[in-house]
């Protein structure tokens, strides 16, 4: 058996490589590269695919997060409430627009922004907060029902981090909504590795207001629109390559989720009932960019070791909280201030996950589980 990656893009092209070059020799013939119509189609497919009203697409999930602050006119002396177990762009991009990044705790069962914390730092009143940016960690929901109620008694906006989380759903008391339509805004990555993926870095915001969505589209485009400048913006523009490319993969999109959340059960099948091994809930609406488990005392490394000699690779999301990051010291965090994230970062493992992985692979990798555990 061929060793297992983390990530096997290689395989997806496999399937759909004569698609991705045909789009890709049409847009350039066709010559148009910057805000195109490829972009345009992109962005009403998108939208449709998401529930909402609208999609803009830009460079990068970060660029994502910093439009979608700054269209809701969050900047300088203002404060966001997030996740400190997460990847740095979530707080990277409350810090570009000038804000400040307040982070709260997150749920044990499944390592989302914990509501009670948010309330709890809500309840201080030390900061002028104006918004919660909470995080789809791994494809599993936070609970924005609960979140969105708060944020209305506070009178906030809610930014969604739901770029390892496209096409996600999150049940409510009122039904089945998708990711993004809760909120504000939804925030979307298309690196490479996610599940809707492209040939380099590009993200979306989606929204079902139309002010946001204009304002977005003006921001991404420095700021300017027919030659008239509103406002210092950035050069965020999703190219049309790229679009083009993801509008070829969003037709399969929802045929690879499925294949995700099947594989994610045939893990926990196989998993299930091993002392000290937590599982990722396979019930909430997730769609596992990252199958993660965790690994309860201690006994991590010794896993990640017998993986590795036996040519499966896997990944740590995330081994230090940012709220322990130098970067963020002079925020006034100390070690013990968030300790479910905090005891997560010592047992995440994130182990391979793709729609094409093998019935087979996945029985290897759980075998190798097994026995890491029971050998330690």
């Amino acid at each position: 058996m061929r060793g297992i990656k983390l990530t096997d893009l290689r395989l997806q092209y496999q399937e759909i490589g004569e698609e991705i070059e045909k789009v890709i020799r049409r847009v350039l013939e066709e010559g148009e590269f910057i805000l195109g119509r490829e972009l345009e189609r992109f962005e009403e497919e998108l939208a449709e695919f998401c529930g909402v009203e609208y999609a803009v697409g830009v460079a990068s999930g970060t660029d994502a997060l910093v439009i979608a602050l700054l269209a809701l006119g969050i900047g300088k002396g203002d404060a966001v409430i997030t996740s400190p177990f997460t990847f740095i762009a979530t707080a990277e991009a409350i810090i570009r627009v000038g804000a400040k990044p307040v982070f709260a705790d997150i749920c044990f069962q499944d390592l989302t922004l914990d509501p009670k914390e948010i309330e709890q730092c809500l309840s201080t009143g030390k900061e002028n907060f104006r918004a919660i940016l909470p995080v789809h960690l791994y494809g599993q929901m936070a609970n924005m029902e609960r979140i969105r109620e708060i944020a209305d008694r506070y009178r906030l906006k809610v930014i969604e981090d739901a770029a390892q989380a496209i096409g996600g759903e999150i049940k409510t008391r009122a039904g089945v909504i998708k990711v993004g339509t809760i909120s504000d805004v939804g925030c979307l990555s298309f690196f490479p590795s996610k599940n809707l993926g492209g040939c380099g870095d590009g993200g979306a915001i989606i929204t079902n207001s139309k002010e946001i969505a204009e304002k977005a589209k003006v921001l991404r485009n420095h700021g300017g629109r027919n030659g008239r400048y509103l406002f210092h913006g950035l050069n965020s523009r999703l190219d049309n390559l790229q679009a083009g490319v993801l509008r070829v993969k969003l037709k399969y999109l929802n045929s690879w989720l499925k294949m995700r959340q099947r594989n994610a059960r045939y893990y926990n099948e196989l998993l299930k009932g091993i002392p000290n091994l937590l599982l990722p809930s396979v019930e909430r609406g997730g769609v596992f960019n990252y199958y993660t488990i965790r690994i309860k005392g201690n006994r991590r490394e010794r896993v990640e070791k017998m993986l590795k000699k036996e040519g499966v690779e896997s990944a740590v999301y995330y081994p230090v909280c940012l709220h322990l990051q130098e970067v963020y010291r002079e925020l006034g965090y100390k070690q013990g201030d968030f300790p479910v994230a905090e005891q997560a970062q010592k047992e995440v493992l994130s182990l391979p996950m793709y729609p094409e992985l093998r019935k087979e692979e996945i029985e290897k990798i759980a075998d190798l589980v097994k026995r890491a555990l029971k050998e330690s």
